[in-house]
């Protein structure tokens, strides 16, 4: 007798990962950087670590509040006879929907030791103002 572990919802959240990526397979590209996303009261932090990526093989985009980054790993050396080949090559992209409280005319980048660093301004909050109505 063997033991199958049931996963009644395993189609439901596989559908429900198609809505992030719509594309399928075709949006995460050849190979898929690690990608970090935190917050402080000003700004989100966004670190991707792209190892072996050239920095000119790097392109980071936003339209419509969602942040694209795109690159290429391309191989070192194509004239050797490989006996084994572990490390990710090729195209990727990772996209992420930002929150509306962004600025996002102003995005600062760094790319430093295979690691791309984008910071996010946030904008300030903006509170009501109360106008005082006067019955007379």
């Amino acid at each position: 007798m063997s033991l199958t572990l049931m996963r009644p919802f395993a189609e439901m959240d596989e559908m429900f990962e198609h809505f992030d990526h719509p594309l399928g397979e075709f949006e995460k590209g050849d190979w898929m950087p690690a990608v970090d996303i935190e917050e402080d009261d000003k700004s989100y932090m966004v670190r991707a670590e792209l190892p072996g990526v050239h920095k000119d093989d790097v392109h980071v985009t936003i339209e419509n509040n969602v942040l694209t980054i795109k690159g290429e790993k391309k191989v070192e050396i194509e004239d050797t006879k490989r006996h084994r080949m572990e490390r990710s090559y090729g195209s990727f992209v990772r996209s992420f929907t930002l929150p509306q409280t962004v600025k996002t005319t102003n995005i600062k980048a760094e790319f430093v030791d295979g690691v791309l660093s984008l910071t996010i301004t946030k904008v300030a909050k903006v509170t009501p103002k109360q106008i005082e109505v006067k019955i007379k």
